[in-house]
């Protein structure tokens, strides 16, 4: 896909994703899009936020996460997009002391998304095709549609005033399809930081110009399982034990497991830094039997490193996608701590999550009444699509199909662009 500076126009496709974000626009003339470069020269925006403590300053994306690491006083805010369809989006949090809306946070991002792709476009833009997972929440129409209805919202306040969703895995098909030469009946699997979607598309070169495609488009499916969840299960498996998850108080009763629920989900990890929760800490740490694992929660909560463990814990999930065993560092809550991961602990603790994805995809493919070996490609997109077990269980659903790798972080946003430049030329 080429990659030259866009020209002209007013549209772009946007990827608001869980982890990272992206933006593309057509290159005029050419009939191709090209992904923005959108922090220094990198193609991804991650989805972070870091509020400065001692002034206003805000600092986005790489540059968030490198001022937390740092170690300067303030805010980190991750998997925004978590918030939609919850509760939660409807709430507030307290940042340098004042309320901060959670829509307000959103608007905020995202309209620093659009000013960055502005500047890499050299125009502004004023409509957009929007990335939205196949379902929001799972189950619940009426929640699903206020949750895109909050989007929407959001992409107003930031300055987009015309807007049109597509689903993210049909996106990536787009993107696709500008790379194949004859007809394919492709499964289009993107697993996401939040959430994991499914489409079974037929694409064609014949087929990508044309407006409408919707008779392509035989089903589409998705659970709301992400790269984000991977995380948190391999955190409670096998760390959060080393801070007290599990082990017994005095009394013999287990210890309550809110708070490490709560450090290893990445958009509740600041709840574990409130007066309430430090008094059940200390609380807890007088009746535990095991004081040298509640001493690490301990300092893990008088150092505010929740985001710098989960962040521990995404590098070794990638480690454990490429290798059978890796190993992390713990100690800035325990000096000297290691903790030797091995693959095969990562995959009993995901299990039952690739067991929903697996559900899905076989959902699917009844819904379309097609069976396994109809099915010409598999195109993996997502970042949390090399995970090795679920690669596995897929290939194992459909042993025929050809399996097709695309750029797990900047498909979906070439397919919006591309979608983009269709709907709005």
């Amino acid at each position: 896909m080429a990659r030259a500076l866009p020209s002209a126009g007013a549209a772009c496709g946007i990827d608001f994703g869980t982890s990272n974000s992206t933006a593309g626009c057509a290159i005029a003339g050419s009939g191709q899009v090209a992904l923005l470069a959108l922090e220094g020269d990198k193609l991804t925006l991650p989805s972070v936020v870091f509020f400065h403590a001692e002034d206003a300053h805000v600092s986005y994306g790489r540059a968030a996460l490198a001022d937390y690491l740092a170690g300067y006083e303030g805010r980190l805010m991750r998997s925004l997009k978590s918030l939609l369809g919850t509760p939660l989006i409807n709430e507030q949090t307290e940042v340098a002391g004042r309320a901060l809306p959670f829509r307000t946070l959103l608007a905020q991002f995202i309209g620093e998304l659009k000013h960055r792709a502005e500047q890499a476009a050299g125009q502004t833009f004023s409509r957009a095709v929007i990335g939205r997972p196949v379902f929001f929440v799972d189950g619940d129409a009426a929640a699903d549609r206020q949750a895109e209805d909050t989007l929407a919202g959001v992409a107003r306040a930031a300055g987009l005033s015309e807007i049109a969703f597509q689903y993210e895995p049909i996106a990536a098909a787009f993107a696709y399809e500008s790379q194949i030469t004859r007809e394919e009946l492709v499964l289009v699997v993107d697993i996401g930081g939040g959430t994991s979607d499914f489409a079974l598309v037929r694409l064609a070169p014949q087929r990508a110009g044309r407006a409408e495609r919707k008779d392509d488009i035989l089903a589409s499916s998705g659970v709301h399982i992400g790269g984000t969840d991977f995380d948190k299960h391999l955190s409670l498996a096998s760390v959060m034990p080393l801070l007290g998850l599990g082990s017994r108080l005095k009394s013999g009763l287990e210890l309550p497991s809110a708070q490490y629920f709560n450090l290893a989900t990445w958009h509740t990890i600041n709840f574990a830094y409130t007066k309430k929760a430090w008094v059940q800490i200390t609380e807890l740490y007088r009746e535990a039997r095991e004081k040298d694992k509640l001493l690490r929660l301990q300092n893990l909560v008088t150092e505010r490193a929740g985001h710098w463990l989960a962040m521990q814990v995404e590098i070794a999930k990638i480690a454990l996608s490429a290798s059978t065993e890796t190993q992390m560092d713990l100690g800035r809550i325990d000096p000297g701590q290691q903790l030797v991961l091995l693959r095969a602990d990562f995959d009993r603790a995901i299990t039952h999550l690739v067991d929903s994805v697996a559900l899905s995809v076989t959902g699917l493919l009844r819904e379309a009444g097609l069976l396994a070996g109809e099915v010409d490609t598999v195109f993996f997109t997502g970042g949390s699509s090399s995970v090795p077990l679920l690669r596995e269980r897929i290939a194992a659903l459909l042993p025929q199909a050809r399996r097709v790798e695309g750029d797990l972080f900047g498909s979906i946003g070439t397919g919006l662009a591309l979608d983009a430049m269709r709907k709005f030329a």
